[in-house]
């Protein structure tokens, strides 16, 4: 037997949520059905709301981004000695 909730948010808000749910083949029900379910299962509320990127931030990973185009990645190493050999020999070395 179903039930309804009625819950109020902004209009906005749920036309963002029908969009996501409908990119992956769910409707809007479905998907707070299952978010739902989730909590009962798990017994825990998770909510993820990911942190905007500080201009600060970008500019560090500009500067990785260049780096790596420029000189290109270490290899793997399998024991701390290569690595600090690697190290040592690395142009990047003070």
């Amino acid at each position: 037997m179903n039930t309804v909730i009625s819950v109020k948010i902004d209009k906005a808000t749920k036309e963002a949520a029908q969009e996501v749910a409908k990119s992956m083949g769910l409707t809007l029900s479905t998907l707070v059905n299952s978010y739902l379910l989730q909590v009962i299962a798990t017994r825990r509320v998770e909510l993820y709301a990911p942190e905007k990127m500080t201009p600060h931030l970008e500019k560090l990973i500009g500067e990785v981004e260049a780096d790596i185009a420029l000189h290109g990645l270490s290899p793997a190493f399998n024991t701390v000695e290569e690595f600090m050999t690697n190290l040592k020999n690395s142009d990047h070395a003070a």
